[in-house]
């Protein structure tokens, strides 16, 4: 049998391990409406014993408009040090290509995705927007228009664009997402999907290792052995924090909540063995767990 993860109450009990956070948001920091009681103080409980905090989210759009979602929450810039999104990293790669994928792409673009998203493709100069998929060289996706949508809404799009063979630029490589207790499907999923029918996707946000050198450079250039990653997702947190080289503390209160036998985060622990049996499966290495956020 794997050995057991060491199950934790709080940051408390092993903050003074590291000296930098990289903290997922959704499912972690806040459930799309609002924080999750005590991370808020957590966050400047963490600020103030001298701990940098790296928020790294694969939020499908520009820091600035993340930021200030956050601040609508309550979640200000003395919470944090510093802020990264997918949908930054995806502007900057449409912006400057790093790579001959990148370059190859035409400059019109079909939008997936909500308008308040629009963000990740403006201001990119030869960039335009066009409305169906025959017009377009590639697609921008950015997930779902309206949560309660499932992958059968864009069942049509999605085929119309294989068939067109444009390739897609995944502005969010999550599957699924709670939205208060609402499990909505992400941009990661339609990718997923688009896959399937023969697309040829490339995604930016975790688990990609270049997000990670980024916040590395936003901590200031600390050890990674001094640095944990905190997120609720297998698949995209401990995937990323492993990857990159650091460790991963996963929040099993999120996304993984049912099967790790967590219906009230606030009452129930996770079956570790049932967290150990998975993470081997997966090949994973987890640090730590916790059932929320919290000091």
């Amino acid at each position: 049998m794997s050995p057991a993860i060491p199950l934790f109450t709080g940051l408390s009990q092993l903050a003074d391990r590291y000296d930098g956070f990289v903290l997922d948001l959704w499912g972690v920091v806040h459930d799309g409406i609002a924080p999750y009681p005590g991370v808020p103080e957590c966050l400047k409980t963490l600020r103030a014993r001298g701990k940098r905090v790296c928020l790294l989210s694969n939020a499908p759009r520009r820091v600035d408009a993340a930021a200030a979602r956050l601040t609508e929450m309550g979640l200000t810039p003395d919470h944090y040090d510093a802020l990264l999104t997918s949908g930054e990293a995806t502007h900057d790669a449409l912006r400057d290509p790093p790579d001959a994928w990148h370059r190859a792409l035409g400059p019109k673009l079909l939008h997936i995705g909500p308008d308040r998203d629009a963000g990740v493709y403006l201001d990119l100069g030869g960039r335009l927007k066009v409305d169906r998929p025959e017009e377009a060289d590639f697609v921008l996706n950015t997930g779902i228009v309206d949560f309660s949508e499932s992958l059968a809404d864009y069942e049509p799009t999605l085929a119309a664009c294989a068939a067109l063979k444009l390739p897609m630029v995944c502005a969010n490589p999550d599957l699924v997402v709670h939205v208060g207790p609402q499990l909505v499907i992400c941009a990661g999923e339609l990718a997923r999907r688009y896959e399937e029918l023969g697309g040829d996707v490339r995604q930016h946000g975790k688990p990609y290792p270049s997000v990670y050198a980024r916040c590395f450079d936003l901590l200031g250039g600390m050890a990674p052995d001094r640095i944990l990653a905190v997120g609720d997702s297998l698949r995209t947190d401990m995937a990323g924090a492993n990857a990159a080289g650091i460790d991963g503390l996963l929040i099993a209160g999120g996304i993984h909540r049912e099967e790790l036998g967590v219906a009230d985060p606030l009452t129930d622990l996770p079956d570790l063995d049932r967290l150990a049996e998975i993470a081997a499966q997966a090949g994973l290495r987890i640090s730590a767990v916790m059932n929320r956020l919290g000091w």
